[in-house]
Formats: structure tokens, C-alpha cells, sequence
């Protein structure tokens, strides 16, 4: 079973792999992780926005179609329902024919176009409207390379967003996660809906744990090629990485601070599975409790003031919270007998969990400010919550029909989208940051 702290006194696999001879999941060949990609939504929300994104003109002989990019991501976001739009053809020149849109339903309309550059580029542009009102929201326009095509749609995705919800979007950012094929691991780097995967990093032994910097810019994770887990952070820009924890026994679970100056971690280099504070610049990690317990899987709260780990002191996996710089600890979870894998929005009002309900391992959310907690899915084996940097969404593991699954879904679990692929062993995502 995924993502299991063991009762017996064995840690979890994500924060100790190593002492569980665990691995994370399906290495591809990048085409083949390209391919494999796609969104599937469902659910209904409660209030969604209907919108008319029509196909770009110029796109046909494009292999991205930029429409259909820009409607699968607001479509996964929650808050937006896809208008049809067979049968029409404007770009970002053409004028608002309202009562068109209002007789097919759209409250808003995004048009645009795909033509190329003297210099090899494309020139992408689009125009967004407000139907109801009958006004013109504005316009975007990007000069990219045929490779940054797919970016150019997540971009003008945030731009729908943002105008529609006065949030800011998700689209334009990034994902990690690990795969496994045969003996053969890859930590990979794609788009927020999958696409576009990038291997950071491949090796013959288990890569687990990745964990983005606050920066965007780098990745520390867990590899296994000493023969036992050693934590390392990879310049995504350069490819070069750095060796973080390499102390006797176990190093694994990496988290950052807000800051980006430490990462917190598990080590056992003192006997048993503790908690320690290492600055990212190297130095003597510090302990940050005395405890006979396995405390594991640690990760600070956005505003650095907590950090939230798992711990089986009171006889079962539970979550709870401590100081930076150590001290006593308080329980968060009460609520199921054994709960794990913290991840805390980056708005700090909810904190997404797995916690395990007959047998089942499912995805939970706690909210902050009223202390409810609700079960998200329907799934059993549900593993690595993460949030999108504007704390809209989750992106978690899971098995569906017996296949590994990357996913996605709303705070209320009424939108889901699926992000796997076409089988294999899928795990261990996180989310990135808004790239500064």
C-alpha cells in the first residue's frame, strides 16, 4: 500500500523509502511522456462561469491547438464551463456579436490568432469579451518560439482568468513528479496539466520527494544512488546539482522554508527518525525535538511560523505542529485514527492530508478558520497532496481502474481532472511556485 506509516513502528514510504525498500514510478521516454498526457474532467461545480473560446485562427497547421489548450485549463480550474462554438470562425480582430454568445450561453468570449514572424517566431493574439455588458476586456499578445506555444495558451489562460475571477491563475506554472519503468526512475518537470514533461534527472535507482524551492528554480529530492537515501537539490536553468544530506542512516523528506535559506528534513544519523533544520549553504543540521517517536514528513506553514510533520507519539500517525526552531508540539488532526502527508495552502487557511478510512487512503482537507474536514474523493489509494500556488486546487497521486494516476481537483472535490497517462507507476507530484 502507498503512502503507509506503519503501526508497527515502520515510518511512511514517502518519508522513508529507504527503510521500506519503496520506489516512486514509470520512466518514459520524453515523447512518450509528452503523449501520454491528457486532461480529463469531471464533476460540476456550483457556480461556473460559461465561456466561448473559439478555435486561433492560424492554428490548423499548428500542433498545438491553442483553444482547446486554453479551454482545458479553465475548464479544470472549477470556475469556468466551455460554451460551444461549432460553426464560428473571429480572431482577435473581430467585433462582439452579442447576441450571438448570449443566445448560445457564453457570459464571456476569447478570440484569437496564430501567424508567424519574419524571423521564425509566432505572433499570438487574442482578445477577451465581456458578453453581458457587451465590452471589450482587453487583448494580449506574445512573440514566441514554436516551443513556448503551449506556454503562450497557459499564459493567456492565467490572462482569462485573472480578468474573470480577479485571481491570479495556475496555468503558466509547473509540476514534478517521479516515474518508474521496469528498474528505471525519472524525475520529471512538466506543465500544470502534464504536458510538456521534461526529465530532470534519470537513474537506475528509486528517486523520491521532489520538492520545489520557493524561487521556482530548483528541485531537492531523495536519490538512491549510494545505495541509501541521500537528499539533493538540482538547478532546473543549469542541470547541475547539489549534495544536501549525506549523514549516516536515513536522509529524506526535504521541504523548504518560505525564505528558500533551509530545508527541513528527516534524518536517522542519531537513531530513530527525527526532524532537523539544514541551512540550504551547508553547516550541522539542527534537531529540532528530542523525541522517542518517528516524527516524519515535515513541511512549513506559507507564513514560516509552523512546521506541520507526522508523528505516531501517541500511538498512531498523526499530524502535528511545532515552532521553526523546535519546542513542544501541537496536534492538528483529531479527526481518523491515522492521518499523514501534510501539505498547507500557500494562503494558509486549509491544509490538504491523506487520511486512512477502512482500509482506504483518501484525500482530506481540513479548513483553518471553521476546523471542518472533508473526504475530496472516492478513491482508496490517494497519496502527495500538493496545492496550486493560489491555493484553488490540489494535485495528488492516485490509482483509478487499477492504473496510476496524476490528479486534480477543487477544494470542494466537485471538479476532478485526470492527468495520467496511459498506464505505469506515476507518483510523488508537487506543485511549483509562481515563477518571479
Amino acid at each position: 500500500m502507498k503512502n503507509e506509516f506503519l503501526t508497527s513502528g515502520q515510518p511512511s514510504r514517502r518519508a522513508f523509502v529507504g527503510q521500506l525498500a519503496c520506489g516512486a514510478a514509470l520512466a518514459l521516454g520524453v515523447e512518450q511522456a509528452r503523449a501520454q498526457f491528457r486532461v480529463e474532467v469531471s464533476g460540476i461545480g456550483v457556480t461556473q462561469l460559461p465561456i466561448a473560446v473559439t478555435a486561433f485562427r492560424g492554428e490548423a497547421s499548428s500542433p498545438h491547438k491553442l483553444g482547446a489548450i486554453v479551454r482545458a485549463d479553465l475548464e479544470r480550474s472549477g470556475l469556468f464551463r466551455s460554451v460551444d462554438v461549432a460553426g464560428v470562425a473571429l480572431d482577435e480582430s473581430s467585433r462582439l456579436d452579442a447576441g450571438l454568445w448570449r443566445q448560445r450561453g457564453a457570459d464571456s468570449l476569447l478570440t484569437g490568432s496564430l501567424s508567424a514572424l519574419a524571423d521564425g517566431r509566432l505572433d499570438v493574439r487574442v482578445r477577451l469579451w465581456d458578453v453581458v455588458r457587451g465590452q471589450d476586456l482587453g487583448g494580449q499578445s506574445y512573440a514566441v518560439t514554436p516551443a513556448e506555444l503551449r506556454l503562450a495558451a497557459h499564459r493567456i489562460a492565467d490572462f482569462v482568468y485573472e480578468k474573470l475571477t480577479g485571481e491570479k491563475g495556475v496555468f503558466a506554472t509547473r509540476i514534478a513528479y517521479v516515474t518508474k519503468n521496469a528498474q528505471r526512475y525519472n524525475l520529471w518537470v512538466a506543465d500544470s496539466d502534464g504536458e510538456n514533461a521534461q526529465s530532470a534527472l534519470s537513474s537506475s535507482e528509486p528517486i523520491i520527494s521532489p520538492s520545489w524551492s520557493p524561487s521556482g528554480t530548483q528541485l531537492a529530492y531523495v536519490s538512491f544512488e549510494s545505495r541509501k537515501p541521500v537528499i539533493y537539490s538540482h538547478d532546473l536553468a543549469s542541470g547541475r546539482r547539489r549534495l544536501l544530506a549525506n549523514f549516516k542512516g536515513s536522509n529524506s523528506a526535504p521541504a523548504w522554508s518560505p525564505d528558500g535559506r533551509q530545508l527541513v528534513a528527516t534524518l536517522s544519523r542519531d537513531g530513530g527518525s527525527q526532524i532537523y533544520a539544514m541551512d540550504v549553504n551547508g553547516g550541522e543540521p539542527r534537531r529540532l525535538m528530542q523525541s522517542g517517536s518517528i516524527d516524519t514528513e515535515p513541511t512549513f506553514s506559507p507564513d514560516g511560523k509552523f512546521v506541520y510533520f507526522v508523528s505516531d507519539r501517541g500511538g498512531a500517525p498523526q499530524i502535528y505542529r511545532m515552532a521553526p526552531g523546535g519546542g513542544p508540539a501541537e496536534r492538528v488532526t483529531f479527526t481518523g485514527s491515522y492521518n499523514i502527508s501534510p501539505a498547507l495552502s500557500p494562503d494558509g487557511k486549509a491544509m490538504a492530508y491523506i487520511s486512512r478510512v477502512g482500509g482506504a487512503f483518501k484525500l482530506h482537507l481540513m479548513e483553518f478558520g471553521s476546523g471542518a474536514v472533508s473526504a475530496l474523493t472516492d478513491t482508496s489509494a490517494d497519496e502527495n497532496p500538493s496545492f496550486s500556488p493560489n491555493s484553488r486546487l490540489i494535485l495528488y497521486a492516485t490509482q483509478q481502474q487499477g492504473r496510476e494516476a496524476l490528479m486534480t481537483t477543487t477544494l470542494d472535490g466537485k471538479i476532478k481532472a485526470r492527468l495520467s497517462g496511459a498506464g505505469g507507476d506515476i507518483r510523488e507530484p508537487d506543485w511549483g511556485p509562481f515563477q518571479r
